[in-house]
């Protein structure tokens, strides 16, 4: 048989189409945790939808189309960058709850021990997400699930008494102010998209402030232009992923927000980031200006995510209250 140029430019033709057919497929993101996935082994013990949400949040990120691929080194995987940053995301968040699960809401007061299975969960979330030799980043999140399981079974057995889970104001103030950090960065970076002269206020509201090295009056911050796409789907992820633990958080802080009045403000939240999940019909991540004649979508996901962060303010005022 005649090899041919012609056949060889076809066979590559097609390996392409293909790769790029498994590239869309596995660019699929996931759906949100709903309520009755969050219960539905488990309504009276506080704590379980939290532990369930961040359980199954990894999980999801782990057994979804393509499995985890912010570590893969094969085509077409490695040529992606969209699900990668989407999990990137993600991953913050659970890290984030899974420290404040470990420090805040598993602890009754600040001389308490820490347990031990949150501990060893919450170090294995943090290793790098593109580990791909030994140890993998999926066997190190796999891990980590388990041991999260192995927490909420003994936090759900009565006779148990060592694990426990604590739903009061402050600790979930704690996790609050965590989330205002990561809200904010996201927001600056996804205004960052345009370009925009930003005055320094590092040292606003305290005269006698220093800081280690002196900065300008103002700077130019402005997103690179290959970095906009990633910027967008990590804050996608990151809102996927906090959607899932403010669903929970309603099921298993439902009395200390009723009494703050406070349950209004939190699903203000909720509908905010949901907003962040709506479906991008474009087949690419448009970055026109403010007003100019084409969409700008990370201007667009900055609004909800700011919007979203001043909720999380007005709650955490809230709980502040006496």
């Amino acid at each position: 048989m005649q090899i041919t140029w012609k056949k060889v430019t076809a066979v590559g033709l097609f390996i392409v189409l293909i790769g790029y057919a498994v590239s869309v497929w596995w660019s699929i993101e996931p759906d949100t945790l709903t309520p009755q996935e969050l219960t539905a082994t488990n309504k009276n013990v506080v704590g379980f939808a939290t532990t369930t949400s961040l359980i199954l949040t990894v999980e999801t990120l782990l057994d979804k189309q393509g499995g985890w691929l912010s570590n893969d080194v094969i085509p077409p995987s490695i040529f992606m960058d969209n699900m990668p940053a989407f999990e990137f995301g993600a991953l913050e968040q659970a890290r984030d709850l899974a420290l404040i699960m470990r420090k805040e809401f598993s602890r009754s007061q600040s001389q308490s021990t820490a347990d031990k299975d949150l501990g060893e969960a919450q170090s294995k979330l943090n290793i790098d997400h593109t580990s791909w030799l030994v140890p993998s980043a999926e066997s190190e999140y796999r891990d980590a699930v388990k041991l999260l399981k192995l927490y909420r079974a003994r936090m759900v057995d009565p006779n148990n008494q060592d694990a426990q889970f604590y739903a009061r104001a402050d600790n979930l103030n704690e996790w609050l102010k965590e989330i205002q950090k990561r809200l904010g960065s996201m927001s600056q970076r996804l205004s960052a998209s345009v370009g925009q002269e930003r005055l320094n206020t590092d040292l606003a509201g305290d005269n006698s402030a220093r800081q280690s090295t002196p900065n300008l009056a103002s700077h130019q911050v402005k997103t690179s232009w290959w970095k906009i796409d990633d910027v967008f789907y990590e804050s996608r992820g990151a809102s996927w992923a906090l959607l899932n633990f403010m669903r929970a958080v309603e099921v298993d802080f439902a009395d200390v927000l009723k009494k703050k009045n406070a349950e209004v403000s939190l699903k203000q939240i909720i509908r905010e980031l949901e907003a962040t999940q709506q479906t991008v019909w474009s087949p690419v991540v448009l970055n026109g200006s403010g007003f100019g004649l084409v969409a700008n979508h990370s201007l667009v996901m900055a609004n909800y995510v700011s919007r979203a962060n001043a909720a999380v303010i007005d709650l955490t005022n809230l709980l502040s209250q006496g």
